[in-house]
């Protein structure tokens, strides 16, 4: 399969640096930000449009109290944009699965057929109980297991007659049916990297995102949950959320990532790791450990490559950074090289980002996916 590349619609604000953008400000208190950049429609219009013309699929937008609305946000971009997907992150707890469906059919029709839905389940208790979400972790992704059932249930084709009933734990359906008007319900991807999000993903999903972890780590992962989605009759594809930092040469890149960190103070990495240590995350968990026992040493020395956790692999985002928290970093031919090797692993889906996005798109975009091009690895987006 050909190599699908998405850009990162920073809906909280851009900057060139990490700290002060993304979902680590609502963290830390008190950061000055000359760079930043507010996420007013202008701006993420500019990144939007920058995306589609540079070829990138699709934008992800992340979900949060910390980041703007991610539906309304993405619908309004909808009209300053002809052929860009947007991959709606939203939580399945906090909306009825009928109303999400209601929600994406009428996203369908005003876009033309541009949604992608990303299903985020939640990992941090303080944030669920924010939105009034009290179950614990495992309840929390069985409830996202009979969420994604009803949304299929009632998301039938316009050649299936008849309408959905539903009884289970967390959800009673009775007579529901959303007409797409010609569309079909969206693509889903869902991340998740516990024992139970792996059970939601092999019964349900379209396409199984993890966060970047060396690429022996995760080819055990996908081949686990390649296996559990044939026990179900089922095939699933991949897809890894990465951030990335592709200069024209691997001296470049690490130049730029030790200007990243050198903006980062023991201080804020503490404040940060205290909020990450409070997850019921397993995918947090896992970024964190990246870079546990030398993240403080590579802050106070102001060398980024002490965070390389695996060649081309830099996990100094996570310092901060909750979610994603590792970066692709090296020359473009490296850069290439690196999603080649997790593409040969067989993930097919690259949401990538970097600070600020719409430069970064374009490094990438000139660099390391025209090498992908040229190899002919990437699928082709239309006009």
């Amino acid at each position: 399969m050909s190599i699908h590349i998405h850009w990162y619609l920073p809906t909280n604000g851009d900057s060139r640096e990490i700290v002060g953008s993304g979902d680590d400000s609502h963290v830390i208190e008190g950061v000055s930000r000359p760079s930043f950049r507010e996420p007013s429609i202008g701006y993420l219009a500019d990144v939007a449009r920058t995306a589609e013309r540079l070829g990138y699929e699709a934008v992800l937008t992340p979900t949060g109290t910390w980041c703007e609305d991610a539906w309304i946000t993405t619908a309004a971009l909808t009209q300053a944009t002809a052929r860009l997907k947007f991959l709606v992150a939203f939580r399945p707890g906090l909306v009825t699965p009928t109303l999400a469906a209601h929600q994406a059919a009428t996203f369908q029709r005003i876009s033309g057929g541009r949604l992608l839905l990303n299903i985020v389940t939640g990992g941090d208790p303080v944030e669920q109980r924010r939105f009034g979400d009290f179950l614990d972790h495992d309840q929390r992704y069985a409830r996202t297991g009979e969420f994604l059932e009803v949304l299929r249930g009632v998301s039938k084709p316009a050649h299936e007659p008849g309408e959905f009933d539903y009884a289970g734990r967390h959800y009673r359906i009775e007579a529901a049916r959303i007409d797409f008007g010609g569309y079909e319900l969206p693509q889903i991807f869902f991340g998740g990297a516990s024992a139970a999000a792996e059970q939601v993903a092999a019964r349900h999903v379209d396409t199984y995102l993890t966060w970047g972890e060396p690429p022996s780590v995760v080819e055990e992962r996908v081949r686990r949950v390649r296996d559990l989605a044939a026990s179900h009759g089922r095939t699933v594809s991949f897809g890894i959320r990465l951030h990335v930092i592709s200069r024209d040469t691997e001296a470049q890149a690490w130049a730029e990532a030790d200007r990243l960190i050198e903006r980062i103070t023991p201080e804020r990495v503490a404040k940060a790791q205290a909020v990450f240590a409070r997850t019921e995350s397993t995918g947090q968990q896992r970024m964190t450990q990246l870079q546990e026992g030398s993240g403080i040493a590579a802050v106070t020395s102001r060398n980024a490559r002490a965070l390389e956790v695996s060649p081309g692999l830099w996990a100094g985002y996570g310092l901060v950074r909750g979610g994603a928290g590792t970066a692709l970093v090296g020359s473009h031919e490296q850069v290439a090289d690196l999603i080649g090797e997790y593409h040969e692993l067989g993930f097919d889906h690259f949401i990538l980002s970097g600070q600020p996005h719409v430069e970064e798109a374009y490094h990438f975009a000139e660099g390391a996916a025209a090498v992908l091009r040229a190899r002919k690895l990437i699928a082709q987006t239309p006009g």
